[in-house]
């Protein structure tokens, strides 16, 4: 069965215009659309278009580390809540792949 996998990446310390981390607010409005289901990681270490590593420190403090937020779904219903998704993500990347699941 095919379905179409939207991965977002952005920074653990990005917020949405409440002030509220970024992840929370995509993956609440992921439910609230009835996507089937998201999943939030965080990484160890990355960089993006600025070029600026991020990563943990010493004693497990950050510097600002990189979040994906993983959702799969049928294809329309991934491409209905994508105007939304860009209009969150100012400074992140947003991919698209189909993907089979078994």
């Amino acid at each position: 069965m095919t379905k179409l996998q939207m991965t977002i990446y952005l920074n653990e310390t990005d917020r949405d215009s409440g002030d509220l981390p970024l992840h929370e607010t995509i993956v609440r409005r992921l439910l609230h659309e009835h996507i089937s289901g998201a999943t939030v990681l965080r990484g160890v270490m990355g960089y993006g278009k600025h070029g600026q590593v991020h990563r943990t420190r010493l004693f497990g403090v950050s510097d600002d580390r990189p979040m994906v937020i993983v959702a799969i779904d049928e294809p329309e219903r991934v491409r209905a809540v994508l105007p939304d998704m860009r209009s969150l993500v100012t400074e992140g990347l947003i991919t698209l792949q189909e993907v089979e699941v078994a």
